[in-house]
């Protein structure tokens, strides 16, 4: 059973039920809709056929985040290096005849010469040459094809953007009448970006959950008070390698993730992972090298976006991750015993800590627990042991957001008012997977078993011996 987690994109152009099933069935665990290109229509069909084909997978929907876009109106620009370009800021102005029209209507207020506009995920660079009375005029440093509705950046530039859209605001909305299991919000700079987020879903009293996009400099250099307020994060390297030297990607998504294992909370590494796999049948070695060192890392999840989305190859893909998750977590196995300081002196961090080092010290095939609201879940987890984590669950929304954690494997369980009935319960559902046998030995992190919150024991036993 692979540990780190798999999430991709999927378009409602390509979402059938017998495909969904190729994924998962090769190692998807989450589903993520990118609201940037979905309607409510749209993204409700990838939804029901989701859950049509396994209730266990969670899904993420992304918010549209404050961004700023080329104009959908218009016709594409050819550019060359050295010619002039107009950018003017209006959303609802046609492109064309090299004037490109961009959704910031205050260009002239807030860019200065010299600034570098970024188009396209960085592949068309501008050069901002003198700033006119309702325009930019900008050399071109990087040609290429301007399309319609590509992202344009501004590095080292704070605009003026809403953290929440309107568009935003009624997708939370959607997915919560939708009971959607995470929310990632884009371009994430501080906590209140998700105390906003969290005020909405209160007023619904949601469990859904906030994963905070990293995405520039800004939210990077406040990283500790958005994980105090967020979820989780994803590490978005597409629009951070934009904004930030690349060379200085690597560690910073080294520092995300371990200040992510620190505080329990999944942390997700994204963008062109597999990129080249939107073309070829077979991804680079740099790619696959990447995904090792995420995996080495102890990430909690790894992303796919246009390869799954419209890729040709998208089984492949996924394949491909599940097998250098398999061939990376072998060798983590062998490698020492290498925990994390418990950030609090709880009874349930002592108690999760103690259940993966036992896990280490004997021949333990796993551990058992019973997660309420899903905190022992991730306790276990951040804690990074070898042996697969078994979460019995009495909410199905708490299953499905567990699917992002690392090294858990959740199952919908009913209530239990005794340690005998839970167990049976338990190792009767784990058993039909062929997991465990009954000379195996596990550790089961256990207490209230459903009635109340809170672990409060560890046992060590054979299979055969926690079964009446």
């Amino acid at each position: 059973m692979k540990r780190t987690k798999i999430v991709a994109t999927i378009s409602d152009k390509r979402c059938e039920p017998d495909f969904l099933k190729q994924l998962i069935e090769a190692g998807v665990n989450v589903v993520r809709l990118n609201t940037a290109h979905l309607d409510h229509e749209s993204a409700l069909y990838i939804i029901n056929n989701v859950r049509s084909v396994d209730d266990k997978v969670a899904i993420l929907i992304d918010t549209k985040g404050p961004e700023v876009r080329t104009s959908r109106y218009g016709e594409e620009i050819s550019t060359e290096y050295g010619e002039l370009i107009t950018v003017v800021g209006n959303q609802e102005g046609k492109s064309g005849n090299h004037i490109l029209y961009v959704s910031y209507p205050h260009l002239t207020r807030d860019i200065p010469v010299g600034t570098c506009v970024l188009i396209d995920d960085g592949d068309i660079s501008l050069n901002v040459i003198e700033v006119l009375k309702d325009s930019l005029l900008c050399k071109v440093e990087n040609g290429g094809i301007i399309k319609l509705r590509k992202s344009v950046n501004f590095p080292g530039i704070k605009l003026e953007l809403p953290s929440i859209t309107q568009k935003d605001k009624e997708f939370i909305d959607f997915a919560v009448e939708h009971e959607i299991d995470f929310i990632a919000h884009s371009f994430v700079q501080s906590a209140n970006d998700i105390f906003e987020i969290r005020t909405q879903l209160d007023v619904k009293k949601s469990p859904i959950r906030i994963i905070a996009k990293i995405e520039n400099q800004t939210g990077v250099d406040n990283i500790d008070e958005i994980l105090n307020e967020a979820d989780g994060i994803m590490v978005a390297r597409g629009d951070l390698g934009i904004e930030i030297a690349a060379e200085k990607i690597p560690g910073i998504q080294h520092q995300l993730v371990r200040k992510c294992i620190r505080m329990k909370k999944p942390v997700i590494i994204a963008t062109q992972m597999l990129h080249s796999m939107i073309q070829n049948p077979r991804p680079t070695r740099a790619e696959i090298s990447d995904i090792a060192a995420a995996i080495y890392e102890r990430a909690d999840a790894i992303m796919l976006s246009g390869e799954t989305a419209f890729g040709p190859y998208p089984v492949e893909a996924v394949n491909v991750m599940t097998r250098v998750a398999n061939e990376v977590e072998q060798q983590l196995d062998h490698l020492p015993f290498s925990n994390v300081t418990p950030e609090e002196d709880s009874i349930l961090a002592t108690l999760a800590h103690s259940a993966v080092l036992a896990c280490h010290s004997h021949d333990i095939k796993a551990i058992i627990t019973d997660t309420l609201g899903g905190r022992t879940g991730r306790y276990l987890s951040a804690y990074r042991g070898n042996s697969p984590v078994f979460a019995m669950c009495f909410y199905p929304h708490i299953m499905r957001q567990l699917a992002l954690s690392y090294g858990i494997e959740a199952y919908l369980v009913k209530r239990q008012n005794s340690r005998d009935g839970f167990m049976d319960e338990a190792i009767q559902m784990i058993a039909k997977k062929g997991y465990l046998s009954p000379d195996d030995l596990v550790v089961v992190l256990g207490g209230s078993f459903g009635p109340a919150n809170g672990a409060s024991f560890i046992e060590i036993a054979q299979v055969k011996n926690l079964v009446g």
